[in-house]
């Protein structure tokens, strides 16, 4: 691929841009609390597309993409199953327990709820996850520019790591923020046009009908067998697996999204962010997964759109989207194009650090290291974090060179932490009886479960590192899978030990537990201010696209 000086300019435009929002921010960070929690002063209207940007990073985009070309349309549940139901649940019943707690992180949300070994057992699994999922981010944009650009593999690893550690570093989750906001728009208007140039080449959707594999362009209908459909999947590991604790566990309990709405001005906004966020998700796969069909019914029809193979030999999905930006994006707009696939990378990677920092500072240091410092030292803390953060970063990108399909490999790490976790949360809001300890042994127990199905099932060659006793379809198949029994075996303990365990005293619960918080009061006179409505607005439209593309 070939980029004339207007390409690299728009890209270095970009980078200047960014850069110089860190430091016009860095004279209104002088706190931790500025830091890493932006002093809970953020508008609705930013809250509500840095919580939808903040998933959009480039594992997002890249493996969207993937996923479409791999799996086709099935690919579309993760956003109208695995998505919109999820973020109107957080907004409508939980916002107001993780927000009026004053709770600055979802491990810390457990420790007034339960105690502190639990919050300490989840925030060092989310700092892991955290920092994991930044390096595949990470992973994702220098195997872009290493294809795109021609640019070193590990040179583009560590460019890519310095611009995002000085706009954090500068301007801290403020910073993460407004980028992520500048990044959303990047996203859309570079990539919309990819996809209608590749409708108009292959005729448009009745093109992609003739060329593609019927199996391929159904939501619904194959899930009677796992070998029915491409992703090896059967209705109730979609259901179940994906849209009730995948969905949940990510959307509800993932402090990298939820921190976005517990920024905001007040409980009626930090309300409102998720299900204002779940109208563009819901609307994402025209933008992330129509590609990767796309390129399936051009390589039908058209010479030179095959995927290339990894070292493994095995089709490397993850080039869907660099393929057609080389194919079918002249220059200027192939410039916009790639900027909008490293602000992809930037918005997930920033989103991951910041929520990586402010764990570590809150929920490890603060509660384990040095309790009662100064609000300054805490500010230090959450720099040195970041930089920490940033390198560990650098190390994970290393370990995503050994997946063909990056989001194959995010959601086996979700049903790693996310999947019990949520186990854990909904008992504990909904289930006064659930104590401390039911709580910490049931998340081990759930990540144990996980760790052990992983070890013994195999699905692409991966896992079966205790023994081979099942193999799945698909790396995606493995992963539902695994998240609703570590699910289950997570609710079977805590529930079990929470009956034989003494539960805190009601009076403690007071804003921690559905049944004893008193019920909000809607204060806005017109229905579309009122979270409820707003959601099933929302759900309505989702199933109408569920039938459509049943």
């Amino acid at each position: 691929m070939k980029l004339e000086l207007i390409d690299y300019l728009i890209i270095a435009i970009y980078f200047v841009f960014v850069i110089g929002i860190g430091f016009l921010l860095k004279r209104q960070v002088k706190s931790a609390n500025d830091f890493l929690m932006s002093n809970r002063s953020i508008p609705l209207w930013i809250t509500s597309l840095a919580f939808i940007s903040a998933n959009l990073g480039a594992q997002e985009v890249l493996g969207m993409a993937a996923n479409g070309a791999k799996y086709g349309l099935y690919t579309a549940h993760y956003y109208w199953l695995g998505a919109a139901l999820a973020m109107i649940f957080l907004g409508v019943f939980m916002m107001p327990f993780y927000y009026g707690s004053k709770a600055r992180s979802v491990p810390e949300y457990l420790k007034l709820r339960f105690d502190e070994k639990t919050r300490t057992f989840n925030a060092l699994s989310f700092a892991a996850m955290t920092v994991f999922s930044s390096g595949v981010s990470l992973y994702a944009l220098a195997m872009l520019m290493d294809v795109i650009l021609g640019w070193n593999f590990d040179l583009s690893i560590w460019v890519a790591a310095a611009v995002v550690f000085v706009y954090i570093f500068m301007g801290g989750l403020t910073s993460a923020v407004y980028n992520e906001v500048l990044q959303f728009f990047l996203i859309v208007l570079g990539i919309a046009p990819l996809v209608f140039i590749g409708l108009y080449k292959i005729g448009g959707w009745e093109g992609i009908v003739a060329n593609v594999a019927d199996y391929k362009l159904h939501m619904w209908k194959g899930l009677d067998d796992p070998s029915h459909n491409p992703m090896g999947i059967d209705a109730f590991s979609m259901v179940f697996g994906l849209g009730f604790v995948l969905a949940f566990g990510y959307w509800c309990t993932d402090f990298l999204v939820v921190q976005r709405a517990m920024i905001s001005k007040n409980l009626s906004d930090a309300q409102r962010t998720p299900i204002i966020a779940a109208i563009p998700k819901i609307l994402m796969p025209a933008i992330v997964i129509l590609p990767g069909i796309i390129i399936l019914a051009l390589q039908n029809k058209f010479p030179g759109f095959e995927l290339p193979v990894n070292a493994n030999g095995d089709t490397n999905y993850n080039m869907v989207l660099p393929i057609l930006l080389q194919k079918l994006y002249p220059n200027g707009i192939l410039g916009v194009g790639i900027t909008a696939l490293i602000a992809s990378f930037m918005s997930g990677m920033a989103g991951n650090v910041t929520a990586f920092n402010t764990v570590w500072t809150f929920d490890i240091y603060q509660s384990h290291i040095k309790k009662n410092a100064s609000e300054k030292h805490y500010y230090y803390v959450g720099k040195i974090a970041t930089i920490a953060g940033i390198l560990i970063s650098i190390m994970t990108a290393y370990v995503a060179r050994g997946f063909n399909n990056i989001m194959d490999l995010l959601q086996l790490v979700f049903s790693f932490v996310n999947a019990p976790l949520f186990a854990t949360f909904f008992l504990g809001m909904f289930w006064k009886r659930t104590t401390g300890h039911g709580a910490f042994w049931g998340l081990l127990a759930g990540t144990a479960t996980a760790t052990i199905t992983h070890g013994l099932t195999v699905a692409e060659g991966k896992g079966g590192w205790i023994a081979n006793t099942h193999e799945y379809f698909s790396g995606t198949s493995q992963a539902f899978n695994i998240a609703w029994i570590s699910f289950l075996v997570c609710v079977a303990v805590t529930v079990l030990i929470s009956l034989f365990t003494k539960p805190k005293p009601e009076e403690e619960l007071v804003g921690l537990v559905y049944s004893l918080t008193p019920k909000q009061t809607d204060s806005s006179k017109v229905w579309y201010k009122n979270p409820l409505w707003m959601g099933v607005a929302v759900l309505i439209v989702t199933l109408m696209f569920n039938i459509i593309f049943f």
